[in-house]
């Protein structure tokens, strides 16, 4: 019998080598960390072939060597062509969809050697779920890409397939339309939510539900405030990832924090966990991944103590009353631009922001999302 998706999960971006979240983590510490998760109860690993050109991939294997997979879930995500593309700065590698790189009939052969190779990495032979990493345009909407995905899957590599969209937040109608055109091939997604950012990923749920497409959500921690050791005046690295949200967002967080710590404690809840309570409490969420970041010294909590926390989770119901205070109080609707498919994006496509087109349209007055309202930047809260 193989582990099915679990309510928590450990993900490979965590503990700062491959993505620029707090103090980097050793080699030795980075894998202790993995075995750690297993060993207190998390079943669920999640990875990306682009994280250090394979480098995550490699370390996650080592550290689950000689565990029964069927003990596990592995998800893997695959979509960033390193091997043949260039990179572009802080853009990343290009998307292996990039006609510079190659034409769809040429997606198919990609996506099987990019599978293949991330599972040697992994020391495995299948995913239990293969997501497509932050596509561009093509990649949410292409048959080309999905008949690929569809053939790894018929191989035996993925039992599940699914869509990662990012790195940043919004793509709220190419997901809805990828969940309509490819439903029955996509059963999985990976989306940004969090009770300080319920704007944009709660508008997909919905779809999400409808097609059983299982969200696993990501950011859960909204850049280490719901680990509740990030507060006003925190110094961060010149490096650090989250240098790049706007100015003033550790105090205006801290200060919606505070307002929802009488829920916490009213379950007997940390932060995080209450984070983590309200993404499960919406019935399309499956699992919830935050990122366990080691904060500079001196640090409040431990990396490890981080990961502790997630693992004791405990079962918790939260009422309609709270789930809707929570989200008031968190609110951040019309709060940055977002990417994918926008009414503010004038001029050719980019990689991860184009315009609306007619089938996004369509599905907007299907969904009944009013792009201007609901998917635009008001500059609001922080």
């Amino acid at each position: 019998m193989e582990m099915e998706l679990t309510q928590t999960a450990h993900g490979t971006w965590s503990g700062g080598r491959f993505m620029n979240f707090g103090e980097p983590l050793s080699e030795e510490r980075f894998i202790a960390l993995a075995c750690r998760a297993y060993e207190r109860g998390i079943r669920t690993f999640i990875t990306a072939d682009v994280y250090g050109c394979g480098q995550a991939d490699a370390l996650l294997g080592e550290a689950l060597k000689g565990i029964p997979r069927s003990s596990y879930c592995l998800v893997g995500a695959i979509g960033h062509d390193f091997y043949s593309g260039k990179r572009d700065g802080s853009k990343g590698f290009p998307r292996f969809t990039d006609s510079r790189l190659r034409g769809p009939s040429e997606y198919e052969a990609y996506l099987r050697m990019a599978a293949e190779k991330a599972l040697a990495r992994c020391r495995t032979d299948y995913f239990d779920i293969l997501l497509l990493h932050n596509p561009d345009y093509t990649g949410y909407s292409s048959d080309a890409v999905w008949n690929g995905m569809s053939k790894l899957r018929d191989a035996g590599l993925a039992r599940h397939l699914g869509i990662a969209p990012g790195p940043a937040n919004g793509f709220t109608l190419d997901i809805i339309l990828n969940f309509e055109r490819f439903a029955g091939c996509v059963d999985s997604a990976m989306i940004i939510l969090n009770p300080l950012e319920p704007w944009p990923g709660q508008l997909c749920l919905a779809a999400a539900k409808k097609h059983d497409v299982r969200v696993i959500t990501r950011v859960v921690d909204h850049g280490g405030l719901f680990h509740d050791d990030v507060k006003p005046g925190h110094k961060f690295a010149p490096n650090d990832h989250r240098c790049f949200r706007p100015s003033g967002w550790v105090e205006a967080g801290n200060e919606k924090l505070d307002k929802m710590r009488p829920i916490a404690r009213r379950h007997g809840l940390s932060m995080l966990q209450l984070a983590c309570a309200w993404n499960l409490a919406h019935p399309a969420v499956k699992c919830v991944v935050p990122t366990l970041i080691q904060e500079p010294e001196p640090a409040g909590k431990t990396i490890e103590q981080k990961l502790d926390e997630l693992a004791a989770l405990p079962q918790v119901e939260l009422s309609g009353e709270e789930m809707s205070a929570i989200h008031i109080i968190g609110d951040n609707k019309g709060c940055m631009a977002l990417k994918g498919g926008n009414p503010e994006h004038q001029g050719p496509a980019q990689p991860d922001r184009w315009q609306l087109t007619p089938e996004l349209e369509e599905v907007a007055r299907r969904w009944n999302i009013n792009p201007v309202d609901d998917l635009s930047c008001k500059l609001l809260p922080v």
